[in-house]
């Protein structure tokens, strides 16, 4: 673990396993020095153990920055399931996860990811009070997903403006990869704002739902790379901008709510050399845990998650335009401004 690559100086790393239920699991704290650690919990079929491990680690540290750039007071963790979403659920592994997740007494708040939903939640619930994005509760506000899509959507109006002039998407040309649950309501409002959309998905299900809904065009997953588009907008897994990938991109700009989209923070570098404006991927994404930190808090303000999203989508503006005014790649301003915060938290705390 402490050679590994993507440790970070992350303060605990828990794994757990239930043999009764066939659970498999390991939640990362990564930071507490801004407040209790919070991020959602993937279910996802890693290949190996090894690859289980990085992401994890991966996904805590970008919850710790995100939740230092949203500006709520939340550190960064994240929890992963060894398992396929599709047919390996039952509601006894996920009352497991949930004992789990409440033998950290509270260092870990849990709540949706890929592979898991509200339902799942739901029973995690059964077993801990440290879970939000649920459907009931006194402070319930269901699933966080739209509020994450609502400032995709935004951050990608914040990208047009700077490459542009404008932030007007009529008649621009979105490249979208992922349709679920993020991509799906990002791609309606894209819709609306008059964009013209080609969309990607393994799910082809989700894929033609979405496409009758906007008129999306349809591409296969390995050709969205190749689409000319004016933004990429990566909304399924990470480490999708990389070197061969990089090398098809079409794009001005690349603004999506998928997590870790570089493949190692050089490629943020190599990014701007091409002229290609990216929104580091954990500031355009915080809306779900500005909206989960409403719910932590135990009194749900949809006025407080609507204003904090819009202080967020200044401070993406503000990392953007620093960038920009400097050479430097947007992902490594993105990153000193929120090692700074945590780092003045911890020297408070």
């Amino acid at each position: 673990m402490f050679d590994n690559p993507s440790f970070d100086g992350h303060e605990g790393l828990h794994a757990f396993h239930d043999a009764a239920t066939g659970l498999k699991c390991v939640i990362a704290v990564h930071s507490t020095a801004l407040g209790p650690a919070a991020g959602g919990c993937r279910m996802w079929n890693y290949p190996t153990g090894d690859a289980m491990l990085t992401d994890v680690l991966r996904l805590s540290q970008g919850m710790s920055y995100k939740n230092a750039m949203a500006g709520i007071p939340l550190g960064g963790g994240k929890a992963v399931i060894w398992g396929d979403p599709k047919s390996g659920k039952s509601e006894a592994l996920f009352e497991a996860f949930g004992r789990a997740v409440h033998s950290l007494n509270g260092t870990y708040y849990t709540a949706e990811d890929v592979g898991v939903d509200v339902a799942d939640m739901t029973i995690v619930r059964r077993q801990t009070k440290f879970v939000a994005g649920l459907d009931e509760g006194d402070a319930a506000s269901g699933d966080p997903s739209p509020v994450t899509a609502m400032g995709v959507y935004l951050g990608i109006r914040e990208v047009a403006k700077r490459l542009f002039g404008t932030d007007d998407l009529n008649g621009r040309t979105i490249a979208v990869q992922g349709v679920g649950s993020v991509g799906g309501y990002t791609c309606e409002h894209l819709a609306k704002a008059g964009a013209k959309l080609v969309i990607t998905d393994i799910d082809q299900e989700a894929l033609a739902a979405v496409s009758a809904r906007t008129g999306a065009v349809v591409v296969a997953p390995n050709d969205i790379y190749d689409v000319e588009a004016d933004i990429f907008s990566p909304n399924a897994l990470g480490a999708i901008i990389n070197e061969k990938t990089l090398a098809r991109l079409k794009v001005k700009g690349v603004a999506g709510g998928a997590n870790n989209q570089l493949v190692v923070p050089e490629m943020g570098e190599f990014l701007r050399r091409k002229g290609i404006l990216y929104a580091p991927d954990y500031v355009i994404n915080g809306g779900g845990i500005i909206n989960v930190a409403a719910e932590i808090s135990g009194s749900y303000s949809r006025e407080w998650v609507d204003a904090t999203l819009a202080k967020l989508i200044d401070t993406l503006g503000e990392v953007l335009d620093e960038a920009l005014q400097t050479n430097q790649p947007t992902n490594y301003v993105a990153d000193r401004i929120a090692r700074a915060r945590i780092a003045a938290a911890r020297k408070a705390r």
